[in-house]
C-alpha cells in the first residue's frame, strides 16, 4: 500500500472546536484513514481552546509580520489527532463562537482570517515543513477554499487538491478590495477565478481550482448541479462534474457507543435494547415530559432554521398532539423558531419539552432515549445525527434530500432492512402523514423492534467511507506528471 500524506484544512474540529458536522468529520476521518495508509496532518486556526489544549505545541516557523501582525506555525498533537496551528493572534485569539461576535454579526475581518489559514496551507504545500511535505492538500469548506487557488495562482509545482463541499449555503462572499491584500494576483478577479456577482467568493475559489471536488453524500453531489441546489454554483458544478463525486460522512463509533457512551443513564448493547426504556423515561423527566411508555417520544436535535424544516416541524405539533406523541426538541437558532418552540412548551406542558442551546451530554440521551429523531430539513448535504440515531435505536424520520435520502431505508420500500421513514415533498402535511405513519408502527412492537434493530445493524462508522477517500487521494497522485 502507498503511503499518502494529506494536509487537511479546517476552521474547526472536533473535539478541540465545534459548531457543527465539519468539526466531526475533520476529527474522525484522519484517525480512520490511518487504517488505509494515509497520514493526515490538519492545519487549523490557534482559537484560545486551541491554544489551551496544545500548549505543548513545537513552533516550525515564525513571521515577524502575517497578514498584519506576528504570528508563529506550531506542530503538535490532541487526543489522536497531529496538528498544525496557526497561531495568529491577532486573527484568532478571540472568544466565543469561531465565525461571529456575541451579537451573531460576521467578524468583519473573516476574509483576511481564512485567507490567511488558506496561505500557510498552500506553503506547507510547498515545503514549508520539511518534515511534512504532503502530497495532497484537502480543503473543508469556503474557509479553506483558497488554498487551491493560492497553489494555483503560485505557479509552482504543487501538491494535488481537494475541496470537500459540507453546506453549499456558506459560500465565503467577500467584496472584491480584499484580493489586493490578500497575496492574490488581480488577474483572479475574473469569471474564471474568483469573482461572483460583482464580489469574490472563496467557495467559488475552491470549486475553480481543486482537482476533485467531493460532498458529503452521492444524492447532494447531484443536487447542487441544479440551479436552485447549487446556489449559484450549479453552472460551474455541472461544467466539473467529471471531478465531482459524492462520499458519505460516517460518525465516531467510538464517541457515539451506547454501550460505553457515559452521557447516557443507562448503557445498552446492540442485542438487548431492555434499558432504552430507563433513558426514555430519564429523558422525559429531564425535559418536563409525562411518564409514559406508551406515548412515542419524538426527539429533535438541531439547528433552529429554515433549512432545517423545523417551522414545518412546528406545523405538525397538532398532529404530535392529536396522535399521543410527545416532543423533545434540543436546539438553537432562528429567534423567531425559538420563541414559537418554547410558546409552543408553555401551551402543552408534559407533552412538548424545549431546551434552546446546545449540550453534548443532553444530545447523547436523546438519541439514547427517544423513540424516533426527526429530521425534516429541506436540504441536507450528509447529516449526521440520523447516524448517531441509527447507532441508538431511536427511528429516524426524514425528508427525503441530500444524505438523509442515501442513509435510511424507508418502510415504504418493501425491504425487510427498513431503518426508518421518509417523506416528501419537504411539506408540513407530508410530514404530518409520516408522523401518523410512525405511530401506528410505534404501536405494533415487532414492527417497531425491527426497524431498530436493522438501524443498529447499519455500518454508519468511517470504515469504508474513509477507504473512499483513501483511493480518490491515491487516484489523484498516479495522475499527476511525475
Amino acid at each position: 500500500m502507498t503511503p499518502v500524506r494529506v494536509l487537511a484544512v479546517a476552521s474547526e474540529v472536533y473535539p478541540i472546536v465545534k459548531t457543527g458536522g465539519l468539526a466531526d468529520v475533520a476529527g474522525a476521518l484522519p484517525l480512520a484513514l490511518k487504517a488505509h495508509g494515509v497520514e493526515m496532518r490538519t492545519l487549523m486556526p490557534g482559537y484560545p481552546d486551541v491554544m489551551r489544549l496544545v500548549s505543548g505545541a513545537e513552533e516550525v516557523w515564525r513571521w515577524p509580520d502575517y497578514f498584519g501582525g506576528p504570528g508563529r506555525l506550531l506542530a503538535g498533537s490532541h487526543d489522536g489527532l497531529e496538528l498544525f496551528v496557526l497561531d495568529v493572534p491577532h486573527l484568532y485569539a478571540r472568544p466565543g463562537n469561531p465565525y461571529v461576535t456575541n451579537d451573531g454579526v460576521d467578524w468583519p475581518d473573516n476574509g483576511v482570517r481564512f485567507a490567511a489559514l488558506s496561505r500557510v496551507a498552500a506553503d506547507i504545500g510547498h515545503g514549508l515543513v520539511p518534515a511534512f511535505v504532503p502530497d495532497v492538500v484537502h480543503a473543508h469548506d469556503w474557509q479553506a477554499g483558497l488554498a487551491p487557488a493560492y497553489l494555483h495562482y503560485d505557479g509552482r509545482p504543487r501538491p494535488a487538491t481537494v475541496i470537500t463541499i459540507h453546506n453549499m449555503a456558506y459560500q465565503g462572499k467577500f467584496a472584491s478590495e480584499l484580493i489586493g491584500s490578500i497575496g492574490l494576483p488581480w488577474s483572479s478577479y475574473d469569471v474564471s477565478g474568483l469573482e461572483y456577482f460583482g464580489g469574490i467568493s472563496f467557495l467559488k475559489a475552491g470549486l475553480q481550482f481543486a482537482d476533485r471536488i467531493t460532498t458529503v453524500s452521492p444524492t447532494y453531489a447531484h443536487e447542487i448541479q441544479s440551479d436552485e441546489g447549487g446556489m449559484g454554483f450549479g453552472g460551474l458544478l455541472r461544467a466539473r462534474s467529471h471531478v465531482l463525486s459524492g462520499i458519505l460522512n460516517g460518525i465516531d463509533t467510538e464517541v457515539w457507543n451506547p454501550q460505553t457512551d457515559p452521557h447516557i443513564a443507562y448503557r445498552f448493547g446492540t442485542d438487548d435494547l431492555t434499558f432504552r426504556a430507563a433513558n426514555k423515561a430519564v429523558l422525559q423527566q429531564q425535559f418536563n415530559l409525562d411518564s409514559s411508555d406508551e406515548a412515542p417520544l419524538l426527539g429533535v436535535i438541531s439547528r433552529l432554521s429554515w433549512q432545517k424544516g423545523l417551522d414545518l416541524l412546528l406545523e405538525a405539533i397538532p398532529t404530535i398532539l392529536a396522535e399521543g406523541m410527545q416532543l423533545a426538541l434540543l436546539g438553537s437558532g432562528e429567534r423567531d423558531l425559538q420563541e414559537r418552540y418554547q410558546a409552543a412548551a408553555r401551551a402543552n406542558p408534559g407533552r412538548i419539552g424545549v431546551v434552546i442551546g446546545y449540550d453534548e451530554i443532553l444530545a447523547h440521551l436523546i438519541q439514547a432515549g427517544s423513540d424516533a429523531l426527526i429530521v425534516p430539513s429541506r436540504f441536507e448535504p450528509c447529516g449526521l445525527t440520523q447516524l448517531c440515531a441509527l447507532r441508538y435505536g431511536a427511528v429516524p424520520i426524514v425528508s427525503r434530500v441530500g444524505g438523509l435520502e442515501d442513509t435510511i431505508v424507508d418502510v415504504g420500500e418493501a425491504r425487510r432492512d427498513a431503518t426508518g421513514f421518509k417523506f416528501g415533498p419537504v411539506t408540513a402535511e407530508a410530514l404530518a402523514w409520516t408522523l401518523r405513519k410512525a405511530n401506528t408502527a410505534f404501536h405494533s412492537k415487532a414492527a417497531w423492534r425491527r426497524l431498530q434493530l436493522n438501524g443498529l445493524a447499519t455500518d454508519v462508522s468511517w470504515r469504508n467511507r474513509a477507504g473512499d477517500y483513501a483511493a480518490l487521494y491515491r487516484g489523484l497522485m498516479a495522475s499527476r506528471p511525475v
